[in-house]
């Protein structure tokens, strides 16, 4: 029974326990702890996930569809596959970590900070977990919604413009998604992904027009990636957007989408422009980084780092090599967890120091060691040291693209290196060197319980996933298999002296 309700828990508890936070007295600590509670609960109904799952099986599961609206044919349809299951973990696992570093930094309005915190929750879950477009495409719009309102209300400088380009960048791209998705109701009679992907293989659309569709789509999605050149909100927003908020605000909704709906409905089209954007992502990977290399504010300098590695993301997608697409995946995962965790520490360093400028920082590791120790952790796996998770994301992804883009792999293959250069140079202006002013004027605080309770989870799960990777592959290595083996493959077959290399396992990164 618990299967067949398990979803519309997990996506709508957050949404209940944002309208009781409205409820609630603006006293204390109530309303964090309430939130903090809400997200434990999702978290802990999520782990049904992976411990019910069938490994074994391919297609979505634990799904439910019932009639929603009649006319037009809107249904209720939830379900997971391998894409979707650990990105839903992944999501339930940032709430309560969002709660946690948010405890201090947000001091007044914490009603509409939680409720609007807790309502983006299900619109990201939402995005996951729907398998009817009408549904998926309300989840879509949803997550725009807190997003843009708690960027400009929780700006520390200039929130409402940071917000509103936010918004225009990411909600006009998103009205050509609808004019899409009723384009294909209107050719099919549904709104159904199941039903739709069916369809659409079975032939009898006009191919100009299927190829403007997938456009619409391709856009909106790279948009939210964001994928280069389309990224010009990026660094604004996760200069301004608290961050709890700066955590999500980029990568797993745009690449799921692209993965699920690019892929899944549009193979042929989305091989056409493969080339393209191979060459596309190789050179936002080079931009971010080298960009990276040129700022001082450390949310800036992240905000490029996360450009950079979402480019590997798109790489993998667009090569169609079995191991190409399960690095994707995992990379999107890791991006999540380990571009997370630096933004919390950078949340950390600024409740203590109150600067992002990394000119005022120097000599911190022998203060506040705790804190150091964990910056080097992420900033390792970031950088893609073997044994992280940011290894096997970055290993599966390159080896998995190079034989049918060497060119292209080759240079992207810079980008690793200058990846380790700004992040590394990062760790060493911070903690190493002379003592700088601000460090000595200040009193030296290191990681308190809340702060041990937030950060430890995702150092120790960064090792996890860098030394059990096949945990995880055996989910999506089936869902990535079909995308992978489609019969739209064939034009970009490796060439002949290239197909005699074996492709890597999905596990070949842990190793």
């Amino acid at each position: 029974m618990l299967n067949e309700s398990i979803l519309t828990l997990i996506t709508f508890v957050p949404a209940l326990g944002a309208a009781v936070v409205f409820l609630l007295p603006r006293r204390g600590r109530v309303i964090p702890a309430f939130a903090l509670l809400v997200t434990l609960v999702t978290f802990v109904l999520s782990l049904h996930l992976p411990w019910h799952y069938d490994y074994a099986q391919r297609g979505f599961q634990f799904a439910v569809n019932v009639p929603w609206i009649a006319h037009p044919a809107i249904h209720y349809h939830l379900g997971i596959d391998g894409l979707s299951l650990w990105l839903v973990l992944l999501t339930t696992f940032l709430g309560p970590i969002g709660v946690l570093v948010s405890w201090r930094a947000i001091e007044h309005r914490t009603k509409e900070f939680y409720s609007l915190f807790l309502l983006q929750q299900t619109a990201m879950i939402g995005v996951f977990v729907a398998l009817d477009l009408f549904l998926y495409y309300a989840f879509w719009e949803l997550s725009l919604v807190p997003m843009a309102i708690l960027i400009a209300m929780f700006g520390r400088r200039r929130g409402p413009r940071a917000a509103l380009k936010f918004f225009v960048y990411t909600f006009l791209p998103s009205a050509l998604l609808l004019v899409a998705i009723l384009w294909l109701y209107a050719q099919t009679g549904t709104f159904d992904f199941v039903q739709l992907q069916a369809r659409l293989a079975s032939g009898g659309f006009a191919s100009g027009a299927l190829w403007w569709v997938s456009l619409a789509f391709l856009v909106a999605f790279a948009v939210k990636v964001p994928v280069f050149p389309l990224h010009g909100w990026l660094a604004d927003v996760i200069e301004e957007a608290p961050t709890a908020m700066a955590m999500v605000v980029a990568g797993k909704l745009g690449l799921y989408s692209l993965f699920r709906f690019n892929l899944g409905l549009f193979p042929a089209q989305a091989r056409e422009l493969a080339p393209l954007l191979v060459a596309v992502g190789v050179i936002g990977l080079l931009y971010g980084a080298l960009v990276a290399l040129a700022q001082t504010d450390v949310r800036r300098v992240v905000a490029y780092a996360i450009l950079s590695n979402l480019s590997f993301c798109t790489i993998g997608i667009f090569c169609f090599s079995l191991s190409g697409l399960n690095g994707a995946v995992y990379q999107t995962i890791n991006e999540g967890l380990s571009g997370g965790a630096i933004l919390v520490l950078i949340a950390f360093l600024y409740e203590r120091y109150g600067s992002f400028d990394m000119t005022q920082y120097g000599g911190l590791a022998s203060r506040l060691p705790m804190l150091c120790t964990l910056w080097v952790v992420t900033t390792l796996a970031l950088v893609g040291l073997p044994l992280m998770n940011g290894f096997v994301g970055e290993f599966l992804v390159l080896s998995g693209s190079f034989p049918v883009h060497p060119g292209w792999i080759a240079a992207a293959t810079i980008g690793v290196i200058l990846s380790a250069a700004y992040m590394l140079w990062m760790a060493q202006r911070i903690f190493y060197g002379q003592q700088s002013l601000l460090v000595s004027e200040r009193p030296h605080l290191d990681l308190g319980l809340r702060e041990h309770l937030t950060l430890w989870p995702m150092a120790i799960l960064m090792i996890v996933m860098g030394l059990a990777s096949p945990f995880w592959m055996k989910a999506i290595d089936p869902a990535m298999s079909s995308l992978a083996n489609h019969p739209a493959a064939t034009p970009l077959a490796a060439p002949a002296t290239a197909t005699s290399m074996p492709e890597p396992l999905p596990q070949g990164g842990a190793r």
